[in-house]
C-alpha cells in the first residue's frame, strides 16, 4: 500500500517534463526552419544579383539589331548567327590565339618560377629569409604604373620587342610576388615531418620538391595558376602598352575595345563578343573551383 502511494507522484513528475518538452521542441524546429528559409533566401538573392547580368548579356547577344536597340528583355527570334559573325570578324581568331598564348605561357612560367622560391621561403632556414620575404611582399605594394615607362624603354630600345606580347610573358619566368606569397603560405601547412622522412630516405631537395611537396601542394598550385590565368586573360593595361602598335599582337581584352568601336550601334554583336571573351574563364573556374577554393582556404592557416 505504501509503495503504491509513493510511486504515483514519481510517475507524474516524470511525465511533466516530457509534456513541457513538446512545445519547446516544436518552437526549436520552427526556428530552425525559419533560419533555413532566411539563409537560403539571402543566398538566392545574392546569386540572382550575380547571374542576371550574364543572362542579360546572353539574351541581348541573340537578338536582332533592331530589337537589341529596343527595351525588350526577351528575344522575339533567336539569332545564333551573331556568334558566327563575331568569329568571322577580321582579327578575332588572332586575338583569341594571342590571349591563349599570353595566358597559357604566363601561367606556366609563373607556376614553374613560384614553386621553388615558395618552397625555399617556407621550408629552408637561412640568414636573410625574413628580409627576402619582406622584399617579396614589398613588390606587391608597388603599382605597375610606377615602373611602366622605364620597363617599356628597356624592352623597346634594348631588346626591340615593342609591338609583341613577349615583354609581358618573359618577366613571369622570374617569379610573381603574389603567387610566391600565396604558395608559400600554403606550403607552411605541410608538416615538416614529410620532408625529413624524404631526406632520411636519401632524397635530395629537388627530388623532395618534385615527389613530395608538389603532389601535396596541388590545391595551392591550382589556386595560383587560376589567379594568373585570369589575370593574363583579362589584362588590358599590358597589351595596351606593349602591343598596341601591332593589331596582330592584340589580345581579346584589348581587341574587344576595337570591336566595340566598330559595332557601337550593334549591341547584339558586342554582347556576343563579350560573352565569347568571358566563356573560357567561366568554364575553367567551373571545373576547377573545388581545387581553387581549397587552395585559397588553406593558405592562411599558418603565418
Amino acid at each position: 500500500m505504501t509503495s503504491t502511494t509513493l510511486s504515483a507522484p514519481a510517475s507524474s513528475k516524470a511525465a511533466a517534463p516530457a509534456g513541457r518538452r513538446g512545445p519547446a521542441a516544436a518552437r526549436a524546429r520552427r526556428k530552425r526552419i525559419l533560419h533555413w528559409i532566411a539563409v537560403h533566401s539571402v543566398a538566392i538573392a545574392v546569386a540572382l544579383l550575380f547571374i542576371l547580368p550574364f543572362v542579360f548579356v546572353f539574351l541581348t547577344s541573340v537578338m536582332s539589331d533592331a530589337q537589341a536597340m529596343s527595351g525588350d528583355l526577351w528575344p522575339s527570334s533567336w539569332h545564333w548567327e551573331n556568334y558566327k559573325a563575331v568569329f568571322e570578324t577580321d582579327g578575332f581568331l588572332t586575338w583569341w590565339r594571342n590571349s591563349l598564348m599570353y595566358a597559357g605561357l604566363g601561367t606556366l612560367f609563373t607556376v614553374c618560377s613560384a614553386i621553388p622560391v615558395a618552397y625555399a621561403l617556407a621550408k629552408f632556414r637561412f640568414r636573410g629569409r625574413r628580409t627576402a620575404m619582406l622584399l617579396v611582399i614589398s613588390t606587391m605594394m608597388l603599382p605597375p604604373q610606377v615602373i611602366v615607362i622605364p620597363m617599356y624603354l628597356v624592352w623597346a630600345q634594348q631588346f626591340h620587342l615593342s609591338g609583341t606580347l613577349w615583354p609581358l610573358i618573359i618577366p613571369m619566368a622570374f617569379g610573381d610576388a603574389y603567387s610566391i606569397f600565396l604558395l608559400r603560405q600554403f606550403l607552411l601547412t605541410i608538416p615538416k615531418e614529410y620532408i625529413e622522412s624524404a631526406r632520411v630516405d636519401g632524397c635530395g631537395e629537388v627530388r623532395t620538391l618534385l615527389k613530395i611537396i608538389v603532389p601535396m601542394a596541388k590545391p595551392g598550385i591550382a589556386a595560383i595558376a587560376l589567379f594568373q590565368f585570369f589575370y593574363c586573360w583579362n589584362d588590358y593595361f599590358g597589351p595596351q602598352i606593349y602591343a598596341a602598335q601591332d593589331p596582330g599582337s592584340w589580345t581579346l581584352s584589348y581587341g574587344l575595345e576595337s570591336f566595340k568601336s566598330a559595332h557601337m550601334v550593334n549591341w547584339n554583336m558586342t554582347m556576343a563578343a563579350t560573352l565569347l571573351v568571358m566563356a573560357p574563364v567561366i568554364v575553367i573556374f567551373f571545373f576547377a573551383q573545388k581545387a581553387f577554393v581549397e587552395g585559397v582556404t588553406l593558405t592562411g592557416v599558418k603565418g
